[in-house]
This record gives structure tokens, sequence and C-alpha cells, in this order.
């Protein structure tokens, strides 16, 4: 085994139904600032509180076959978080979309938390600069609603009805005092 451990870190992955996946070792400059900008919201309001946010890079165990890492996560159960990673269910998953990723986030991750009682679980797309935001209920992760961040440009050729219809803040389901700015999370990325 190579020793080096930059090589090491490159062959870190997520143990998926059982399989090790391998992980980028590199997101590119829109995954990591969305991931770091959701991240830093939730440290920030969750500060002397109970529940924590936990930043990428952190082992999630949820299943003997399902070792995922998730682009952020919200624990309110402390009792969950071990020195090797959290155990158990967390409040909120959010997973940034790859190309590389999305179909497991979209089908195989989402179940996974479903089937373990993940209250919320975000799809942030930085590309489409949109959020997917979905529920448990009745045991299942339904779809709640897609939020949607325009450029200038799009918002320039909408009327003005349309521009007063655009959600620009959306709320998490656990907090009915904390809402995050679409442009808070989408601004300043790159083409």
């Amino acid at each position: 085994m190579n020793s080096n451990l930059a090589y090491q870190d490159e062959l870190r992955g997520e143990l998926i139904n059982g399989e090790v996946v391998a992980m980028s070792s590199s997101p590119t400059f829109n995954h990591n600032r969305v991931a770091s900008r959701i991240y830093r919201a939730f440290e920030n309001y969750l500060e002397g509180k109970r529940c924590t946010a936990i930043a990428d890079g952190t082992d999630l165990y949820l299943t003997q076959e399902d070792r995922l890492i998730p682009d952020m996560m919200v624990v309110c159960d402390r009792d969950k978080i071990r020195r090797d990673g959290v155990h158990g269910a967390p409040d909120l998953v959010v997973e940034v979309l790859s190309p590389s990723t999305a179909r497991n986030d979209r089908m195989h991750k989402k179940a996974v938390y479903e089937a373990s009682g993940v209250r919320e679980y975000w799809l942030v797309d930085p590309e489409n600069r949109t959020m997917e935001q979905h529920f448990l209920r009745d045991g299942r992760l339904e779809l709640n609603t897609v939020y949607t961040s325009y450029p200038e440009s799009e918002l320039e050729r909408m009327t003005e009805k349309e521009r007063a219809e655009v959600e620009t803040h959306f709320k998490c389901s656990l907090y009915d005092d904390f809402a995050i700015a679409l442009d808070d999370i989408f601004s300043g990325l790159l083409p």
C-alpha cells in the first residue's frame, strides 16, 4: 500500500450498497463554494443551540452496507456523533450535485436516507442554481419544492408579475425563524 497521504486521500470513498465507490478527490470550485456557504449559514445560525452543523468529510454510518459522506448535515441528537463520524440518521442531509455523483445522490443515497429516517434532504445543483427540498412524510422523502436562483439577465426578461412570484429565500423545515437567501448560496459562481 502506498504510504503517501495524498494518494490515500484520493482512494477515500463511500461505502454504497456494500461496495467502495471512489469520491472525486477535488470538487469543483462551484461545488465547494455552494457546500461551504450552506454549512456556514447553518454553523452561524446553530451557534449555542442543541443541533450542530457538520461539514463535508465526516462519515455517516446508516446501514452495514452504507457509509456515506454528505456535503453537509445537521444532527440534533449529539449522542449520534462519535470520533469516527455520525452513527444514525441526521435531521437534515445536503448533497451538492456533481455530474459524477448525481445519480447516486438522487437514487441510492436518497433511498438510504429515507429508510434511515432523515427528516429533510436537499439536492443542490450549482450548475442550474437550484435546490430541491425533500421532506420525510409517512416514511418517504417527498419533493416539497424546487427553488431556483435566477441570474439578473433572466430576471430582466420576466414580467413584473413573474418577478414578484420568484422566491428569493427558503426555510429549513427544522426551524421557523431561519431563512436562507438563494443568492447567498449561488452568487459568485463561475460560468
